[in-house]
């Protein structure tokens, strides 16, 4: 049946394609079909592209007739977030301010992944101008998460993440600056990678100076987001810190981290992690420590301060790009995009310079731990799904004792950015919802990143899937 296929990986199914196992055009139409049957309840998309789809799977079809070389994605449905341009397409980044805005061209990302072979279905949903860790805005309403329509999947690839998780397409696109790939990815259950700073070129932002932006993908397996960042990685005139010699990945992933010495933070030192997130965490250590990789727990010496000056450098951004919006459209704004905003605009370069000497601090804390270790491994998030209706406010304040209350533990690594993060489903908690493990490894060192992230998802059994009913 058309709707098994969906199920199979990325890898698989390009397999099974240059096999002639199945057809382009038959896979492109059953996730145009899952699209529209799980959107309604789970708000996904805001744009889909049938007719073009349709069109290059006949395209790809004819080239997969004719053999000879064909790209690693020829066939496979993809997603794009709506903060990414694609060109003659409705590109909004989740704002009324660009309601009927129309990319005007493909960011290098997109090209290569069309060169590849790949097939642009959808855009995804995105808070707006990618500012939350909750995929909600003015423009497209409510994002849910496909374990449980009543929860978020988190942000700001939101969309991107259901996009993978109810099967609609093979592969998502993302875009990540403080864990907005891996924030859904662990939400909503899947692997999303942030690479190394510049591995993969962005040029979509208004700055390419900045430490932060990344592309990324949200995807089915470990192996998956591999073939993604094989694809789309490499140097680009237009991205100055884009790599010019990425360190090369293998041909084939290896879950063997036998003689890895790998350290271990269960709550970075001042998070307060949920119980069934902090359980889930041992079981990964212990799966890593019986592959025989060599895992201890580590004091990283880190301070809730170091969240602080993420937020404030992340307010500035944004406001440096946005801020003009707030005297010609406030009515049109998300409020709580407004505050932040707000709070950029009320910073000085002292603030912001001082943050960069605690993030120095930071930085040569962590550097200290990799001089040791070839990886650091801690929850992706201190919880699991939040209520859809929540916002990044309700989990800012501390408790008594200072340790934070907040959702994500990704942010605080975008003030090191340069280093790879993954996150991987590890297991499900009793209640269903997914939990997950986050994967920091040393500067441009993605492929031990990869290796550590193949065996936990080897050992959890991942991927699985929510029951649809679509």
């Amino acid at each position: 049946m058309p709707g098994d296929m969906l199920g199979l990986s990325a890898s698989e199914l390009a397999l099974r394609l240059r096999r002639r196992d199945i057809g382009a055009e038959e896979l492109v139409r059953a996730s145009l079909q899952r699209i529209g049957a799980v959107n309604a309840t789970f708000n996904a998309f805001t744009a889909v592209f049938a007719d073009e789809a349709i069109a290059a799977a006949r395209v790809a079809d004819a080239a997969l007739k004719a053999g000879g070389d064909t790209g690693p994605m020829l066939g496979l449905p993809i997603s794009i977030k709506d903060f990414t341009p694609t060109k003659g397409q409705l590109t909004t980044r989740g704002s009324r301010t660009l309601a009927d805005n129309i990319g005007a061209f493909d960011p290098a990302i997109v090209r290569r992944l069309k060169a590849a072979g790949a097939i642009v279905v959808a855009k995804t949903t995105t808070p707006e101008f990618a500012h939350s860790g909750f995929t909600k805005s003015p423009l497209w309403g409510v994002t849910r998460n496909p374990w449980d329509p009543s929860r978020s999947p988190g942000g700001s690839s939101g969309g991107a993440a259901v996009s993978v998780v109810t099967r609609a397409v093979a592969l998502a696109e993302g875009t990540d600056m403080g864990g907005s790939v891996r924030i859904p990815a662990a939400l909503s259950g899947c692997v999303g990678l942030k690479p190394s700073k510049g591995r993969i070129p962005i040029e979509i932002t208004a700055t390419v100076f900045d430490h932060i932006s990344h592309f990324g993908p949200l995807a089915r397996s470990v192996a998956d987001a591999a073939l993604f960042l094989r694809v789309t990685e490499g140097p680009d005139e237009l991205d100055i810190q884009s790599q010019i010699n990425p360190t090369p990945l293998p041909d084939i992933l290896s879950p063997d981290v036998r003689g890895l010495r790998l350290a271990a933070s269960p709550d970075l030192g001042i998070y307060n992690v949920a119980p069934p997130v902090a359980r889930n965490f041992q079981r990964s250590l212990d799966a890593l420590r019986e592959a025989g990789a060599h895992v201890e727990e580590v004091d990283l010496g880190w301070q809730a301060a170091h969240v602080s000056d993420w937020v404030d450098y992340w307010a500035v951004f944004l406001a440096a790009q946005c801020g003009h919006l707030l005297d010609r459209d406030r009515a049109l704004l998300d409020p709580d995009f407004a505050t932040l905003l707000d709070h950029g605009l009320k910073l000085d370069a002292v603030t912001i310079e001082r943050g960069a000497i605690r993030r120095t601090e930071q930085w040569q804390k962590l550097a200290r731990v990799f001089a040791t270790h070839d990886a650091l491994l801690c929850p992706t998030m201190a919880r699991q799904a939040p209520a859809a209706t929540d916002r990044d406010a309700d989990f800012e304040a501390p408790d008594a004792s200072g340790r934070l209350n907040g959702l994500d533990m990704t942010a605080i690594f975008n003030n090191v950015a340069a280093c790879p993060a993954i996150a991987v489903p590890n297991w499900s908690a009793g209640d269903g919802l997914p939990t997950s493990v986050q994967i920091v490894g040393r500067r441009f060192d993605d492929p031990t990143v990869l290796r550590v992230a193949a065996c936990l998802e080897h050992h959890a059994g991942w991927p699985q899937w929510p029951p649809l009913t679509a």
